[in-house]
């Protein structure tokens, strides 16, 4: 019998051994499971101050764009006002004058101040000339007529408006007519 007290104990001494052992595992991975419940809180956390912080942004930059736009004709309106305030004076000088000539050199000067104004901020004029190829990514062909001549085909006849450019991109295309 004592054989059997001395199984007994052993299996008495095993049984906790292996009731902690199981035990152990569960108290860890409770812990581990309240540790990926922390990161992933403080993960949902952080993308939510991000996308809060990114949404902000983008409704600054759309109010920025449309102060921009608002006043992005400052600087060239700014440049004009001289010319403007020339004109004024030669409107209220044609009640007084009498020689033409001055007044046609007033307004002449007025005109080449304002070209010199938008010159400066980067216009230009795009005049093609008569007998110049059409090209359809610098022109606008208004109409089209019969040729006078077989060597005017696809060249331009005529300029009804001229175009502009502004710092190279074309503002304004001149609209031509074109020998077909």
């Amino acid at each position: 019998m004592s054989e059997v007290n001395d199984k007994d104990e052993q299996l008495q001494e095993e049984q906790p051994i292996q009731n902690e052992a199981a035990q152990a595992p569960e108290t860890e991975e409770p812990k581990a499971g309240e540790d990926f419940e922390q990161k992933y809180k403080e993960s949902y956390d952080q993308f939510l101050r991000l996308f809060a912080e990114f949404d902000n942004y983008k409704k600054r930059a759309v109010k920025e764009r449309m102060e921009f736009a608002k006043t992005a004709g400052t600087d060239i309106v700014t440049a004009i006002l001289p010319a403007l305030d020339d004109f004024d004076r030669a409107a209220r000088s044609f009640q007084t004058v009498t020689d033409i000539q001055s007044l046609k050199e007033g307004v002449d000067l007025i005109h080449k101040k304002i070209w010199k104004a938008l010159a400066d901020k980067g216009l230009e004029e795009v005049f093609p000339q008569t007998g110049d190829t059409f090209d359809a990514d610098v022109h606008e062909a208004i109409t089209q007529i019969p040729a006078p001549d077989e060597s005017l085909k696809g060249k331009i006849l005529d300029v009804v408006e001229k175009g502009f450019s502004l710092n190279g991109k074309i503002i304004r295309y001149p609209k031509v007519v074109v020998g077909a």
